[in-house]
């Protein structure tokens, strides 16, 4: 007696053998990503805290800023930033419940020992607050604008504090750090630009 071929598969159990193989491709691409991410640190093509901004290139967005209640300082505006520029200007977005804004403080405050002009922007913070970090770390800002309800910052597309932009004497934003600068950021990518907008 001669055996009868098995039926063919359903067509359902054909769908469910090729969900089986999706995590196996997901796994596959997400390993591929991770080796062109560990090529690019290894050539130094691929910067973890490099964020790309549509600003780069551009004048900043429009936009006038308080001053801080509790300080003497004028508040900013896109007019303080429009060309020409006597040199270029670092805006430093800082708030004062940011951890990552005191690790940067030095360095700003480094900046503006050396006649670097910083201007900062406030980020959704207390005035009260925020005074008392100047006054317990220093002051380095020559401006200094209140964004309270971080409407400024996002039209800068400020991913959070701190956060820091390098205008040239045109007006135009050509450098943007995501993360709090540290010495290393500081000497080896924003003052040769700072040197290059001169």
């Amino acid at each position: 007696m001669s055996e009868t071929p098995a039926p063919a598969p359903a067509p359902a159990v054909r769908g469910r053998r090729w969900m089986l193989y999706a995590p196996l491709g997901l796994a596959t691409a997400a390993g591929a990503g991770f080796l062109v991410m560990l090529r690019g640190l290894q050539t130094g093509d691929y910067n973890p805290r490099g964020v790309p901004s549509a600003l780069l290139g551009r004048a900043p967005p429009d936009f006038s800023l308080p001053p801080l209640d509790a300080s003497d300082l004028p508040g900013l505006s896109a007019a303080d930033l429009r060309a020409p520029l006597p040199s270029p200007v670092v805006v430093n977005f800082w708030a004062s419940w940011c951890v990552p804004c005191i690790v940067e403080h030095p360095q700003l405050m480094r900046l503006s020992r050396d006649g670097v002009p910083v201007f900062g922007i406030n980020y959704k913070d207390r005035p009260a607050d925020a005074a008392g970090f100047l006054t317990r770390y220093g002051n380095p800002f020559r401006r200094l604008g209140r964004d309270e309800p971080g409407r400024i910052a996002i039209d800068w597309g400020v991913y959070g504090v701190p956060e820091t932009y390098l205008i040239d004497r045109q007006g135009l934003i050509r450098w943007r750090y995501a993360g709090p600068m540290t010495p290393e950021i500081l000497d080896q990518d924003l003052r040769p630009l700072l040197r290059r907008y001169a």
